[in-house]
C-alpha cells in the first residue's frame, strides 16, 4: 500500500510539473510581389521574406520557481514561394536553443540569433532594416545567427540591456582554440531617446557562414545608432562598418531616416543611405527609399516599398530584403530601382 501511495504521489508531482510547462506553436508568413529594373530591363518576381523572414516554430517555458525558468526555441525558416526550407538540409535552421532564465539574466545554448541581428541592426533606421526601402539592408553585411553558441542576456537596468555571445568551433574544425565568433549588443531606451551599439567578429572556417567567403575568412562588423521621438515622428541615425579578411573589403555605411505614425495602425518611413568604400574596390553607392505599412488586424499587415540605388564605378549593390537577396544588377555601376507590395500574417 505504501508503494502505491508513493507511486501516486510521483504521478501527482509529474502532473503538477507538466502543468507548469507551456509550449506554444507560432509562425509568420511573408510574401510580396516586386517589380524592379536593375540595368537589364524590368523584372517581376514573387519574394518570400522581404519584410520578415517566414518561419514556424515552438516556444517552450517551464517555471521552476523562485523567478527561474527553463526556456527553449525550435524555429525553421520557410520559403512561402515554394514551401521549401530557407536553409536546406536543416530541420531548425533559424534557431534551436535551450536556456535558463533568472532575475539576473538569461543564458542560452545552441543555434541562436546574433545579439546584433534584431536588437541592434533593427534599430538603426526607420525601416527596422526591412523591405527594399531600407538602405541599411541593401548595404548591410551581417552574420544573423550562428551555431554552437553560448549567450547571456542581461536584465534591463536604467533603460539599458546587454547581450553577449560566443560560438564554439565545429568539432570537425582543427583550429587552435574553440572560439569561432564574438558578439555584443547594447541597447538603451529611456523617454524619447534610443541608442544601440554592437559588434561581431565571426570566423568562417570552411567558407559557408558568409556567402562568397573563403575558408578561414574573418568577418568584422561594428554597428551604432540613435533615435529620438517627437510624438508621431521618430528620427534615426545609423552607422555600420564591415571588414572581410580575404578581400580588401572595408566600408562605412551611414543612414538617416524618419518614421511618421499617422495612427497606431499606419506608419510611413523615408530614408537615405550612403556607402563609402574605404578599400581599393572603388564601390561607393547611395540609396533612397520609402515604405508604407498598414495593420489590417493585430496579426496581419500589408506594406508597400520603393527604392532607388545609385551604384558608382564598380559597385554592384542590389535591393535586398530581410531574408531575400535582391535581384542582381546587370553590370558594375548599374542602378537599381524597384517597388514591392506585400503582406505579413503571424500566428
Amino acid at each position: 500500500m505504501e508503494t502505491k501511495h508513493l507511486f501516486c504521489a510521483a504521478l501527482i508531482a509529474c502532473a503538477s510539473q507538466a502543468h507548469a510547462q507551456s509550449v506554444t506553436l507560432y509562425g509568420l508568413l511573408d510574401n510580396s510581389i516586386e517589380v524592379a529594373n536593375t540595368g537589364g530591363g524590368t523584372t517581376a518576381r514573387m519574394d518570400p521574406g522581404m519584410y520578415l523572414g517566414s518561419r514556424f516554430g515552438m516556444l517552450g517555458k517551464e517555471d521552476i520557481g523562485g523567478g527561474y525558468s527553463i526556456n527553449f526555441v525550435l524555429e525553421q525558416g520557410i520559403l512561402t514561394t515554394t514551401g521549401a526550407a530557407s536553409i536546406p538540409n536543416s530541420a531548425f535552421g533559424r534557431q534551436a536553443w535551450v536556456g535558463l532564465a533568472s532575475p539576473y539574466g538569461e543564458f542560452r545554448f545552441g543555434r541562436q540569433n546574433s545579439p546584433v541581428y534584431i536588437p541592434v541592426s533593427g534599430a538603426l533606421d526607420a525601416f527596422n532594416g526591412l523591405t527594399i526601402g531600407s538602405g541599411l539592408i541593401s548595404f548591410l553585411a551581417i552574420v544573423p545567427r550562428v551555431s554552437n553558441a553560448i549567450s547571456y542576456q542581461s536584465p534591463e537596468i536604467a533603460g539599458t540591456k546587454a547581450q553577449l555571445m560566443i560560438s564554439l568551433r565545429d568539432a570537425s574544425n582543427s583550429s587552435q582554440n574553440g572560439i569561432a565568433s564574438y558578439h555584443i549588443g547594447i541597447q538603451y531606451a529611456k523617454g524619447p531617446v534610443g541608442a544601440v551599439v554592437g559588434y561581431q567578429r565571426v570566423e568562417d572556417p570552411v567558407g559557408v557562414v558568409w556567402p562568397g567567403s573563403s575558408a578561414g575568412t574573418v568577418l568584422k562588423a561594428l554597428y551604432a545608432g540613435a533615435s529620438y521621438n517627437f510624438g508621431n515622428i521618430t528620427f534615426y541615425l545609423g552607422y555600420n562598418n564591415n571588414r572581410q579578411s580575404d578581400t580588401p573589403l572595408n566600408r562605412d555605411v551611414f543612414t538617416a531616416s524618419v518614421r511618421y505614425m499617422f495612427d497606431p495602425a499606419t506608419f510611413f518611413s523615408f530614408g537615405a543611405a550612403h556607402l563609402h568604400d574605404k578599400s581599393n574596390l572603388d564601390s561607393n553607392a547611395d540609396q533612397v527609399g520609402v515604405m508604407l505599412n498598414y495593420f489590417l488586424s493585430k496579426r496581419t499587415n500589408v506594406y508597400a516599398a520603393a527604392s532607388w540605388i545609385e551604384n558608382h564605378n564598380r559597385a554592384t549593390f542590389a535591393m535586398n530584403g530581410a531574408t531575400t537577396a535582391g535581384i542582381p544588377v546587370a553590370y558594375p555601376g548599374a542602378p537599381a530601382r524597384g517597388v514591392q507590395l506585400g503582406m505579413v500574417h503571424t500566428f
